[in-house]
């Protein structure tokens, strides 16, 4: 209204702001084309459309807890708006439920693993089990092994793959399923002096590090694809893994990495 007083009306751009309640730096500002912003918009891009389920928290802590760009989340958010990025949250029902007990969290590496298997099927309809394994402690995905059967002595394989490089777990936290409550296992874990640690049956809550990670392994990735063949699996596994323990943030752990947690206490 000041602009059109003062081309219409003739009068002094100090009047018209006066007259406006506008101060005259506000009435000069031109918006600025800014080059950041179109680097912002292909990072949000990019991070979007290979990463179909990250909203604008996961994009904004990758870009700031990863790749370390010193932008602030006000100007991301607006830019993240105006590309219409945002996800599509269907609301859920509410549901009244008793408040489970937090899960003590490890102090340290290697103090307590957690394990459970996932199910899926190939584009040919044959199922397909996963066997994942992670450290409590910074939530690090340690291993997934893929095949159509797994029994006891694939997982103690499993194990002894992920020992060689890891090193050996004080306990392990499981579900009671046949291959996990196996006498083969209870003799391998008492062989290594690990405790395998069951959780009450009807009681995942009790095991949710790795639930929660089994759901992000399910909608980050493996529901996203048709799988033609068990090596297939096995090998975009492996690559993911790899990026969600480097660059990954991780909210659970304040916004961080499973690999930058690991090396604050190194």
């Amino acid at each position: 209204m000041a602009k059109q007083a003062v081309q219409d009306k003739g009068i002094s751009i100090r009047l018209a702001c006066e007259a406006f309640a506008v101060s005259e730096t506000c009435y000069r500002y031109e918006a600025k084309h800014n080059a950041e912003n179109e680097q912002i918009a292909d990072w949000l891009i990019r991070l979007t459309d290979n990463n179909r389920i990250w909203g604008f928290g996961l994009c904004y802590l990758y870009l700031r807890n990863v790749k370390n760009f010193k932008w602030n989340h006000k100007r991301i958010y607006r830019i993240y708006k105006e590309l219409e990025l945002n996800l599509r949250i269907k609301p859920r029902k509410r549901l009244v439920r008793d408040k489970p007990d937090a899960l003590v969290v490890p102090l340290s590496a290697n103090q307590v693993w957690s394990m459970d298997f996932m199910h899926d099927q190939l584009a040919d309809g044959r199922s397909i089990r996963l066997f994942n394994v992670i450290d409590d402690f910074n939530r690090e995905a340690l291993g997934i092994e893929v095949d159509f059967s797994l029994p006891s002595e694939r997982v103690i394989r499993s194990l002894d793959h992920i020992i060689a490089w890891r090193g050996k777990p004080s306990i392990i936290r499981a579900d009671n399923g046949p291959e996990l409550v196996s006498g083969r296992l209870m003799e391998w874990a008492a062989k290594h002096q690990i405790h395998i640690q069951h959780i009450q049956p009807g009681k995942p809550q009790q095991n949710a590090y790795v639930e929660r990670y089994n759901r992000t392994v399910r909608y980050e990735w493996l529901s996203q694809h048709y799988w033609d063949s068990i090596n297939e699996v096995q090998e975009f596994a492996t690559q993911w893994m790899y990026k969600y323990n480097y660059e990954r943030p991780n909210m659970a752990l304040g916004g961080i990495t499973p690999k930058q947690r690991l090396a604050m206490v190194a």
